[in-house]
């Protein structure tokens, strides 16, 4: 049987994060629902502590989410949570994200994405088929092809 699935990826900021991956694939930031977190602390299942105001709405503290634009409404999603961790990153990944957008698009894309914080590490190819590894703000490696 296959299994559905979600890539988790441990941040220092999972707000400001997510707005980077999610304009980096055109995906959307999951939206906040703000009515749901307060009732979660007024039954005392959550803390205040554990929010915070994020581009003016109240949003859990340690994580947000992006989504495929094209993920079905119900069910398991396409999506990437991002996840605050206290510790900051220290060696390489062991698993990383290929975004494929096209050898045509590589160059304009390696300009824009630097522009935007991304760290060009190095370029790769395997017979016809070559690749840019970057890192993104917070230095997790990735792919673009």
């Amino acid at each position: 049987m296959a299994h559905d699935f979600q890539v988790v990826v441990d941040t220092a900021d999972p707000h400001v994060l997510a707005d980077w991956w999610a304009e980096t694939l055109g995906w959307p930031v999951e939206p906040t629902d703000e009515d749901f977190i307060r009732e979660m602390i007024a039954k005392g299942y959550a803390k205040e502590e554990e929010t915070r105001t994020y581009h003016g709405s109240l949003v859990w503290r340690t994580g947000a989410a992006i989504r495929h634009p094209d993920s079905p409404p119900e069910g398991p999603p396409r999506r990437i949570l991002f996840q605050e961790v206290p510790e900051p990153k220290t060696v390489k990944n062991r698993l990383h994200i290929d975004v494929w957008v096209g050898a045509d698009n590589v160059e304009a894309t390696l300009e824009k994405l630097t522009s935007r914080g991304a760290k060009f590490l190095h370029r790769g190819r395997q017979g016809p088929h070559s690749w840019v590894t970057m890192a993104d703000p917070e230095g997790n490696e990735f792919c673009i092809s």
